[in-house]
């Protein structure tokens, strides 16, 4: 099966990260995406365990809505910090019968030369580069076989505004799908500013 890895913090997951993993299990060769909950670093000041099982939680709810898409906690696993390709790499010697390939946004596509091994990501992985607003996505015709360019729709959300604005006490009703705001609600996530 091919499976497209889309990594992030997921803190929280919005309606764009929804959108996308929906259009490219909809819209590409990948017949599954997994929403890889990056693990936060244990040894971060303020870091607090239980946001890494919020942000599992919160994500799980948006996946089991997605036909095709899945959550998972795997990167948790691994020896922090997990580079891509460590992560890639240990996907693959535990499922081989999948063949997996990332999911990064145009400004990662920009810097993604300084990324560990990217040659090697390429070369036995694949990328999938979605549009982000004020960068064009270049593909060097030597990797035009293992990079892809997807034309999926440009949704400018970010995790960031909204932990500010449920800090602030705005309303973010149409920001994030309703069980996750509901979730986030009921548990007094990010009012603090955190």
């Amino acid at each position: 099966m091919n499976i497209a890895i889309f990594g992030g913090s997921f803190n929280p997951i919005h309606i764009g990260h929804a959108i996308l993993a929906n259009y490219i299990v909809q819209n590409t060769a990948a017949q599954s995406v997994w929403l890889m909950v990056a693990r936060q670093n244990p040894l971060k000041q303020g870091h607090d365990q239980g946001y890494d099982i919020h942000r599992l939680r919160m994500t799980e709810m948006v996946s089991r809505r997605l036909h095709g898409v899945i959550t998972t906690a795997f990167e948790f696993s691994l020896p922090y910090p997990s580079y891509t390709i460590n992560t890639l790499d240990a996907l693959a010697a535990k499922f081989p019968e999948h063949k997996f390939s990332i999911v990064i946004g145009a400004d990662n596509w920009a810097v993604f030369s300084k990324w560990k091994d990217w040659q090697r990501i390429i070369a036995q992985y694949g990328v999938m580069v979605y549009p982000r607003r004020g960068y064009d996505i270049a593909i060097p015709e030597e990797y035009a076989h293992r990079v892809t360019a997807i034309d999926a729709p440009m949704i400018e959300v970010s995790s960031t505004y909204i932990r500010e604005s449920i800090a602030q006490g705005k309303d973010v009703t149409f920001l994030v799908p309703h069980d996750v705001l509901r979730y986030i609600e009921a548990h007094g996530l990010y009012h603090s500013g955190t």
